[in-house]
This record gives structure tokens, sequence and C-alpha cells, in this order.
């Protein structure tokens, strides 16, 4: 059988004939081409280790002239043009670390932070270790009564919050996730009709990197782990888009190529583990944070942005969703690492940093742009943070009656005349046969001239008080082991000489001695100053210090370490002078010692 078919034309002209004659043919409009649907743009805008600073950083140059860099009101300016850019298609976090470091953020234990966040408008930000380091509500950094709460300070920081504090690792001892963070870790919002979930992560190291007595009620759980299982959460939930913020972060020297991570180190990383165990899909971004070091690259298909923090610069990922699938194009996600927060920068350097203008033989500043608009300071932050900044600069220009004989720099990988001051200055005041100081106790260097309290605050942030354990020789040598081989700096000692290897890891440590290279005594105890925080265990030095009976532990509340530092100056004729070094001998080793991890 054969078939027949009859175009529109066709049938029309054999009606016509059928009729009788022509028929008026109606016009055929051929249909229009679907409209073409744009992918939706996300901008993921990200910060990491702000420790406080609502307020820039000011330094004067050898000409005279003046420069700030970062603080919260220039940043303003920086999101600002970001949301007219796509309006309602900003996402802002921060990978943790809010609080400590700054006397604005300590004097009331983070509460100016928070607001600064609330009228930013952060989207969620993760728990850092530092989140922990103001203990209960009050002065005390650690609770010391029964109705204490070690906790307190946070819960009124995420009580006070109008974003989400995000920490999907962090658990109860019985694996629930705590009750005060209101979340499971995670939260679910919705941006331009798109879906996007986000879930927090807090590093393992937090035990060992705020007061041990603040976190004993919590656990903290495999980061790799409980990511994948939040986000199989997530996506169940219906998240288009999944973003970690996470307090864990890696290092990458090179940001020219963001598609090659190969210069990124994979040592005291703890996100690579994170990148290396997710499914490819599961995890559309990362914003990274507590190592302080760059980050701008692709893992696969997954962007990671990290900066060095203290709020000088923040990353931008540009982030496009396929409009029908539903899901990022990994193809056309854009990548803007570590951009710098200036309101004036340097005609030729095009830079704020104070470190890079101090070498450079003439500086001219001129305003700073972003996008194509000036960038100034935000009038109501700066409205907001004023009030502590006053607060702030009566405490700062406060004489403690102390000069420094001279400049004694920070140093965290060797020994340094500032960390042997500090531990002189324990010794002394405890009356204990050693001190031992831990090197990321002491955050900026010592200035030439006389001291204020605030130029002493920021070589000492942390309120830790001085602490004596009573400790044999051999636990003495267990102790020193634990300190130099976790990766935490070179500790600085008083009233003893130790020994060790080039190479860092579980053997760094090799030796120790008294001074002149007297061995230490078989029988009997040393007493030895530390900062309360090592005798609750931190550093890594908590098998050892969780061992001794109670009363080989003794508080000395209230004398901070400002204070012993202060009352030792003064001791010296009001002048702190910089002691000898050799308390520190560094030896190539025989054989390589095994790389310890984080």
């Amino acid at each position: 059988m054969r078939t027949f078919r009859l175009t529109a034309l066709a049938l029309a002209a054999l009606i016509s004939a059928c009729r009788g004659g022509p028929q008026p043919v109606a016009a055929v409009t051929p249909s229009a081409p679907p409209a073409v649907v744009e992918p939706v743009r996300l901008t993921l805008v990200g910060t990491n280790d702000f420790h406080g600073w609502v307020m820039p950083h000011r330094a004067a140059l050898p000409d005279g002239q003046k420069v700030e860099q970062g603080g919260a009101a220039l940043f303003a300016s920086y999101v600002a043009r970001l949301r007219e850019d796509n309006p309602g298609g900003v996402l802002l976090v921060d990978g943790g670390d809010l609080f400590q470091g700054t006397l604005a953020s300590n004097l009331g234990e983070g509460a100016i932070v928070v607001d600064v966040y609330n009228l930013l408008g952060y989207t969620a930000v993760a728990v850092g270790n530092h989140e922990f380091d103001y203990g209960p509500v009050g002065p005390g950094p650690v609770a010391t009564r029964p109705d204490e709460d070690p906790l307190g300070a946070l819960k009124a920081r995420v009580a006070q919050a109008t974003f989400p504090f995000l920490s999907t690792n962090v658990r109860e001892k019985d694996g629930s996730h705590p009750a005060w963070l209101g979340n499971d870790g995670t939260t679910v919002v919705t941006v331009k009709g798109v879906k996007v979930g986000l879930l927090g992560l807090s590093t393992l190291q937090t035990p060992d990197t705020t007061n041990p007595a603040n976190v004993v009620g919590l656990k903290f759980e495999s980061l790799a782990q409980s990511a994948l299982e939040a986000t199989r959460t997530l996506r169940e939930q219906g998240a288009e888009v999944v973003i970690a913020v996470a307090h864990a972060g890696g290092k990458c020297s090179d940001l020219s190529n963001p598609r090659d991570n190969s210069g990124c180190s994979r040592d005291d990383g703890e996100i690579y583990a994170v990148l290396d165990t997710l499914p490819p899909g599961s995890v559309d971004a990362v914003v990274a944070g507590h190592t302080h070091q760059t980050m701008g690259h692709f893992f696969g298909d997954v962007p990671v942005i990290e900066t060095t923090g203290l709020a000088r610069s923040f990353g931008v990922v540009e982030l496009y969703v396929d409009p029908v699938k539903r899901r990022v194009l990994p193809e056309r996600t854009r990548i803007q690492a570590a951009l710098p927060v200036c309101g004036a920068v340097d005609a030729t350097l095009n830079t704020c940093n104070p470190l890079l203008l101090r070498d450079a033989k003439s500086v001219r500043m001129v305003p700073a742009t972003f996008m194509g608009a000036p960038v100034t300071p935000d009038a109501r932050v700066e409205a907001l943070v004023a009030p502590a900044e006053e607060r702030v600069e009566v405490e700062q220009r406060r004489p403690v009656g102390v000069e420094s004989n001279a400049r004694m720099p920070k140093v965290h990988e060797a020994e340094n005349a500032l960390g042997n001051l500090i531990a002189d200055a324990m010794r002394k005041e405890a009356r204990s046969d050693a001190a031992v100081m831990n090197a990321g106790g002491i955050r900026a260097d010592l200035p030439l001239g006389p001291l204020t309290f605030g130029k002493l605050y920021e070589v000492l942030p942390f309120d830790n008080t001085l602490a004596v354990l009573d400790l044999t020789a051999e636990e003495l040598r267990r102790f020193l082991a634990l300190a130099y081989g976790g990766r935490m700096g070179v500790f600085s000692v008083s009233g003893l000489e130790v020994t060790l290897a080039a190479c860092m890891g579980p053997e760094r440590f090799k030796g120790v001695t008294l001074p002149g290279g007297a061995p230490l005594k078989a029988k009997g105890t040393y007493r030895v100053a530390v900062p309360d925080f090592l005798s609750h265990g931190g550093d890594g030095v908590g098998p050892l210090t969780s061992t001794l009976p109670q009363g080989r532990i003794s508080l000395l509340q209230g004398q901070d370490l400002r204070e012993v530092l202060i009352a030792y100056g003064r001791a010296q004729g009001n002048a702190l002078k910089p002691p000898a070094l050799g308390r520190v001998h560094v030896v190539k080793s025989e054989a390589p010692c095994a790389d310890a991890k984080p």
C-alpha cells in the first residue's frame, strides 16, 4: 500500500478545487527561535582569619607618609561595588577566626566584630579555633567556678549574630551537633532563585590552638568524612550549589595561573584531604582559612580561595549556574585571589602594603579604585566602630613605664631575642628553675623605645596567665619533644639549652641540658614556668600535661604575660634588653627525620 502525504498547500488547493474555485489561504508565520536563557551568576566573596581587625592597619613610611591597609570600613566599599555589579547575587562568607588579636575585639569578647559582620551582611561563617579563646563571659579566659560556662562568650556571639556559625565536624561528646550553634553545621539559602547549601568545618588543631580547657566538652571529628556527609545531606535537601567554608587551609605560592596548583604545598594543609575525599560534583567552591596563606586555585573543578587574613585582602569566585540543569558550569568559573583592601595606593607599585612601600625609592599615594569606582570608607561602618576605636586609643596610648632598648622581631621558626626575653621574665616572676614560651603566643615585633600598653598588647594579645609545672627530667624531655615535634615553631627557653634537628617532625628534639651543657639531675623535679595555654595541653603538649597529677600544675591566676614582662622590665631599671642567643642549637641529622603531619 502506498502512503500519500499532503502538504498544507496541496491540501488547500484540493479543497479549493472541490469547492469550485480558489479560496483564500491563511499565511503561515514561521515560529520564533527559543529565547536564550543566560546562566545565573553567583558572586562568592570570601574572607578568613579576620582576628578582630575592624580598624585598618596604620603605618608610617620612612619619608613620614602614613598609609592604611584593610579594615572593615574600607572592605565594605569593595563589597558594595560587588553587590552593585551583581544585585542579589553576592554571598559573603568567612573561613573562621573572627576574633582574638586586637584590643577592639578582645575588650568586648568579639562583640564589635559580630556587629560589623551583621552590618556587612555576611551569609555564614566557619567556626575557627580562636572563636573559643574567650572562654566564659567576663574577663577570665577559662572557667574557674562551677557556674561559669567555658563556651559562654562564644554562645553570646552566636546569639548576637544575624548569620549562622557553621561547623559540621564540631560535636558534643555523644556525637550530636551542639544545640547552641542552632544548626547541624549546614544552612541553605536561596540566591537569585538558586538553592545554595553551605557547610562549615573547623580545624582538628583546635584543642591545641585554643585554650584546651574551653573545649574539653567537645570533640572534633574528621573534616573529610564530615564534609562528605554534609554535602550528601545538602544535596538531598535540594541544594543546587554547595559551598564549604572551612577553617582549614593550605598554601599556594604562585597565584599567576589558577589552573596550575603544582606549586601548592601539601604540608601543613588540612584542606587537601577534604578535596581528595569529596567526589566530583559534590562541592562547588571552598573558602578556606587557618593557615594565613594565599590560595586561589582549582583542584579539579573546585575553586579554593584563602588570604593571609587580618582584613587586608579578600577573594572572589564567580560561579555560573546552568538555568536548566541547575548545576554549576565549571568551565565558566573565575577566581580573583587575594584582592588587597586599600583606600590609597602607590602610583607605581599599586599597593598600600607598608612592607612593600618601605623599600621603595619614592612613594606617591593616589586614591584607589575598584571596578571603576573610588574606594572610600563606609560611613555606617565607621560610625559603628568609632566607640570601640576611641576606647582602644585610650588603652593603646597608656604608658607602661618601661622602654625597649632594641627592636626585637617576632620569629616563629628560629631562636630569637624576643622569645628568650619573655621566657626570662616568666622564669623570674615564677621563681622557677626554667621557663618555656611557645612561639605562637608571640604575635608582633617589640618596637624600640618607650612602650605603651597597645604596643605590648600587639606582641602578647592572648590573655595567657603564668603557670608552673613540676616535671621530672624524663617528663621535661617528653614535654620538649612534644613541643618541638608538632610544627608549632621554635619554643623559647630560659634556664635550659636544647638541641634540635634541622628538619621538622616528631624526631626533631634531640636533647636538653642545663646552661653550659650540665646534664639534668636524675632525681627530683624541675619547676618549669609556662603560659597556662601550655599547662592545659595547648600546642600539642597535652599527652604529657594530661598525665600530671593536679598537684604538680600550679596556675598563678591574675598574672598575665604582659604584666609579667612589664614587671621584669621595671626590675631591670625600667628597660627591656635583648638577651643573647645560644639556647637552641640546631644540628644536621645524619638520617632524615620523619615528617609530621598536623
